[in-house]
This record gives C-alpha cells, structure tokens and sequence, in this order.
C-alpha cells in the first residue's frame, strides 16, 4: 500500500497540470486574439473616418510649429493615419511594424518630441503613483473587509461599514479639490502642483521631493479607493462564512485565524480579484482628475493635454497602451483564479 499509492497520485497530479496548462493556453490564445482586434481597429478607425486624417494632423502641426514637418514625420504619420495612394494591406503591415517599435508619431502639442518620448517621460510617474495607491487601497480595503465580514455585527463592523459607505459615496475629484484647499494652501505642509522640486536635481534630495510631492495625491486616491474594496469584501465574506465548508471547519475545531484566511477568505477574495486586474489594467490612464487637480505629470493629464490640443498621435499611444495594459491584467487575474480556484481550470 505505501508504495502503490504515491505511483497512483502521480497520474492525477500530471492530469490536474495538463488542465491547468491547457486552460492557461486557451486564455493566452483568447487575449491575443483580443489584442490584435484592438490594434486593428484602431488601424481602421482613422482610415474609415471622412477625410483624410493624416493630412489634417500634418497641417496642424505646420501650423502650430510653424515649420514645415520632415519627410519622415510625414511617413510615419501616414503610417499610423492613412495615406489614401497606399495598398491598404501594405499600410496595415507597415502600421503593425511601428506599433511593435512604439513609433506612435510625433506629438502636436510639443512638435517635434516624438509620442514614445512623452509616454517615456509620463509612464513611470503614473505607475509610480497610480499603481503604489492602487495596490495599497486594495490590500488595505480587502483586509479590513475580511475583518469586518468576519465579525459581522460587531461593533468594529457597526463602526467600519456605514463609515466606508459615506467616504466612498464622496466624489474623488472633490476630496482631492478639498485636501489641496486645506494641507496645501491653508497650511501649506504639501505643494500646490507638480511632480517634484525642479532644485533637487537628483540623488536624495530628487527622491525626498518626488514623495514630498507625491503625498498628498496619493493619500487622496487611496482615501477614496480603499472603500470600494472593503465594501465588496466584507459583503462577499458575510455570504461566505455560511457555507458548508467554512462551518465544517470550524466543527473541525481549525483555528479561527486559519477558518477565516484559508477557508473564507480564501473563496470570498475571487470576485475581488476581477475588480483588481481592471484597476490595475487602468492603472497607465492615470487617475485622470487627480492628476489634473495636482498637475502632476502623468498619463492622465499627458491624455487631459492632447484632448484640449486635440494631439490625436498621443490620444492613439495612450489608448492603445492602456487596452494593453487592460489585456495583460486580465490575463494576470485570470491565471491567480485558475490557482486559487481548481473549478475554473477544470471547467466546472
């Protein structure tokens, strides 16, 4: 018996890896599939519209440098734009060669920086904040919900719950309006706008600048965010503790600690997970209103700035980036519940 039963487990653990491969196989095939509908409609779209966009972005940017645009600016923007005299075949391969190098054109608003530069110059500020406050607010927002679910009724519940329920119905914009009136203006401890102190060059002091900056924003999306998360949370927890496997736990005599992580929490994280793979997918938008509030320099008010310029090559980048970026967190997500929850892989 000891040595016919480990030889048994082996085919069922090669069995349950084989699903597991072939379900992360099949949702890889499905986003790639999704992806290169997005690139090629968003090949389409500037093609499909009246007119001929290409033409008016390069008369724009005459217009607004004031300088005639090279001659490989003008290839490039056919590329991403359309060249009515070109194969359409022949545009689309060329087009998917430059998305692959990020040549996304040159911006209007500040000809002639090209779009890859901006984003560059953008990227690692919204990531740096957006995607620190993101992960904080749900790691704080979910482990209060598991506490306040677990201990429905209580008055740490009693207190938690109507409280998150008031802050997250309070507008983000306007606590952000509101933090920047009362720690920046009124007391001055946080500056009013920007990214960093242009006087601190690099080193320690650019490092103690970019936090001295980024403080105050930060704080406000996670005060508005982290709400959301325990709400959600604590409501799937209240449902979960009733199970029949939780309350076998407990008959079992399992620690509180280890029925309420392993077993309730375990199960009642998963709806969770699928609104934090669309956050974090948002997470290269930036938090558009705040960062146009704090004029911090971001995707969001990168995007906020081509919109009012009307700079259609960055608007296509940024877009484009973020349905990436979606893409990949969903596939991230798709692959954590495929490993928390065997079901899933096994196609119940």
């Amino acid at each position: 018996m000891t040595t016919t039963a480990p030889a048994a487990a082996q085919p069922r653990r090669a069995a349950k890896a084989a699903r597991r491969w072939r379900f992360l196989a099949r949702r890889l095939g499905f986003y790639l599939a999704a992806l290169w509908s997005a690139v090629t409609l968003n090949f389409l779209l500037p093609r499909l519209m009246p007119g001929d966009a290409a033409v008016g972005i390069i008369e724009r940017l005459e217009r607004v440098s004031g300088q005639q645009v090279s001659p490989s600016a003008v290839e490039s923007i056919q590329r991403l734009f359309g060249d009515p005299d070109a194969n359409l075949l022949r545009q689309y391969f060329a087009y998917l060669g430059q998305i692959v190098r990020l040549d996304f054109g040159v911006s209007v608003q500040s000809f002639p920086t090209p779009v890859s530069d901006l984003l560059a110059q953008s990227l690692p500020w919204t990531v740096g904040l957006v995607g620190a406050t993101t992960v904080l607010a749900f790691v704080l927002g979910t482990g209060l919900g598991v506490l306040a679910g677990w201990r429905a009724g209580s008055r740490f519940d009693a207190v938690v719950s109507p409280l998150t329920t008031f802050v997250s119905s309070v507008p983000y914009f306007w606590v952000a309006l509101l933090a920047l009136w009362a720690f920046g203006f009124l007391l001055g401890w946080f500056p009013l706008s920007g990214g960093y102190d242009p006087d601190a060059a690099s080193g320690p002091a650019f490092f103690l600048s970019v936090l001295h900056y980024g403080a105050l924003p930060a704080a406000t999306i996670v005060f508005s965010a982290f709400g959301g998360w325990l709400l959600g949370m604590r409501n799937m927890m209240v449902t979960t503790v009733r199970e029949d496997y939780v309350l076998l736990a407990k008959a079992k005599g399992l620690s509180p600690r280890r029925v309420m992580l392993r077993y309730a929490a375990r199960n009642a994280i998963l709806p969770n997970f699928t609104g934090f793979a669309l956050a974090l997918g948002g997470v290269l938008g930036g938090a558009l209103l705040t960062e146009i509030v704090f004029s911090y320099p971001g995707m969001g008010y990168l995007l906020y700035s081509a919109l009012n310029q009307r700079d259609y090559p960055v608007m296509q980048g940024v877009f484009l980036l973020i349905t990436i970026a979606v893409l990949i967190a969903n596939l991230l997500a798709d692959s954590v519940y495929a490993l928390l929850d065997p079901r899933i892989r096994e196609g119940r």
